[in-house]
């Protein structure tokens, strides 16, 4: 067998077993990237809004989510919400640099313009903001939002989904 250089990503539908490895990559995310934007005690506060799995699951199943695979294996998940707006995009620490976060936003981007969509939110946090920017997001305004007995800051980005652009995208891949 030989080594390849670009080991293989793939997409999936979410499925409901997902929940508790999804959970795990969040706090794991959450915990292992975020430290040079939010405190200890702000990334505890956000990690555990997965530790009730069931609610976490159903946020999951109630909207278009995504699951990133590794040779198989769930690396990262993203999920676009009611009203064009992207709820979250969490990758596993071990898999960052390896265009994960890339692949889920450009494919909920399709979806979302395949489904009429003229343009997407989301509240990044201060770690992701860049990502998003360099995608065409264009910040709009500060947040601060209460997490447990925290307060955690993001900005909400739109961008813009050209119609045109969308069918360039699609033929050319």
């Amino acid at each position: 067998m030989m080594a390849r250089a670009h080991p293989k990503l793939a997409l999936r539908p979410y499925l409901a077993d997902d929940a508790p490895l999804l959970a795990e990559i969040f706090r794991a995310s959450v915990m292992d990237l975020t430290a040079e934007d939010y405190t200890e005690a702000q990334q505890q506060a956000w990690a555990s809004t997965a530790d009730d799995e069931a609610a976490f699951a159903k946020n999951l199943g109630s909207q278009l989510t995504l699951v990133a695979t590794l040779e198989g294996s769930a690396v990262g998940f993203a999920s676009l919400a009611s009203g064009g707006k992207i709820d979250m995009l969490y990758v596993h620490p071990a898999a960052t640099g390896q265009s994960v976060g890339s692949l889920l936003i450009d494919a909920l981007e399709k979806l979302a313009g395949g489904r009429g969509a003229e343009k997407l939110i989301v509240d990044a946090s201060d770690t992701a903001r860049g990502f998003f920017e360099k995608r065409g997001y264009i910040a709009q305004q500060r947040n601060t939002v209460s997490t447990g007995d925290e307060w955690l800051a993001n900005t909400t980005l739109h961008k813009t989904l050209n119609s045109s652009q969308l069918a360039a995208k699609r033929e050319a891949s």
